[in-house]
């Protein structure tokens, strides 16, 4: 009796917070629940097999519980599908051709870790062309200074609330800028990087506040950022890359509306979640770290990097260029609708 109960009560607490994401307000008790989608599957799994093994069934009310908990296990069966690697690939792999690849690596240091060392002895094992660090204030921003002779381009934003970002690249940064896109202390980087064949592309590296309470009791501020960049980077002439911590899972409807109003491609999709957050904490640990891409460029490696001390993973990915006209990719797509919720989200205030 006490078990039946009490796995009525968690199945329905699971059903809960599977709904409530689909309630559209901006505040956090309700976006906060779009982060744990295969914790929700695993549980409502476990919780489907006891109740099958354990009740007899009998009743229309036992019915429409097993009936919820199916359709619970189906929808978000169908949110994470997309992610595993038994899906199709979104981003194309690099043929055997493409060697003239080059490399990024992004990674949140969390500001108060002090293990310096690890971060630097991971550089120097990875040897990455391009680094994007956020969290850095101003004790990373004089340990990385270990590594300014290799990285002779650098663009940064020093600071000490936990917003800092730094740009480390050995290719030619032709221009670059510290922007401030919606709020006065959280900045992003706008960087133009050349190619080693002499092509340019535009590198977007942000990290917007998360919606959790003494961050931001909404997702209005980090939602206006993120499709902000989206807009820029479809009106952008030149392939475009978008890094950073985006305190977003990569299957919120944020996260897709993103995508397709900038047609970027998710290089995750069809090869795993690749969780970065919370490092210490294996059960729970969501997508937040992302790379997006235009489809002038091919994957050739992806990976989430060892531990540096921090509360999330680095993540590596190596890139190859490939013109469009030789590099046919499907491009995520908005519809009207999704154009003006895109606008509505961005005219917001803040």
């Amino acid at each position: 009796m006490y078990l039946s109960n009490f796995l009525y009560f968690t199945g329905g607490i699971i059903i809960l917070a599977t709904l409530i994401p689909f309630i559209r307000s901006d505040y956090w008790v309700f976006r906060i629940f779009e982060y744990p989608r295969a914790q929700k599957w695993f549980i409502t799994t476990l919780i489907l097999a006891l109740f099958i093994a354990l009740t007899d069934l009998q009743t229309i009310y036992q019915w429409g519980f097993l009936a919820a908990l199916v359709a619970n296990l189906a929808y978000l069966t169908y949110q994470i599908f997309p992610f595993l690697p038994i899906a199709s690939l979104q981003m194309k792999s690099a043929g055997p051709n493409a060697v003239d690849g080059f490399s990024l690596m992004i990674s949140n240091v969390l500001q108060y870790n002090e293990d310096y060392g690890r971060l630097l002895a991971l550089i120097d094992s990875r040897n990455p062309d391009i680094i994007v660090l956020s969290e850095t204030g101003h004790d990373w921003a004089k340990a990385m200074e270990a590594i300014h002779e290799n990285y002779p381009y650098r663009e940064s934003k020093v600071l000490d609330n936990t917003y800092g970002i730094m740009l480390f690249s050995r290719l030619e940064i032709t221009e670059s800028e510290v922007r401030y896109l919606v709020e006065k202390d959280i900045p992003s980087i706008f960087a133009l990087i050349k190619l080693a064949d002499g092509n340019l592309f535009q590198l977007f590296c942000i990290h917007p506040t998360p919606p959790v309470p003494g961050e931001n009791v909404r997702s209005t501020e980090r939602d206006k950022e993120i499709l902000m960049v989206g807009k820029l980077a479809k009106k952008s002439p030149l392939p475009v890359i978008v890094s950073g911590d985006l305190n977003d899972v990569a299957w919120s409807y944020t996260n897709q509306l993103f995508q397709n109003t900038s047609g970027l491609l998710d290089p995750r999709r069809g090869r795993g979640f690749y969780n970065t957050f919370h490092a210490k904490y294996p059960f729970f640990r969501y997508p937040l770290d992302h790379i997006f891409c235009s489809t002038h460029f091919q994957l050739m490696e992806i990976e989430r990097l060892p531990s540096i001390g921090s509360d999330h993973f680095p993540m590596w990915i190596k890139l190859a260029y490939v013109p469009v006209e030789a590099n046919e990719q499907e491009t995520p797509d908005a519809d009207a609708e999704d154009e003006e919720l895109a606008d509505e989200k961005i005219s917001k205030p803040t």
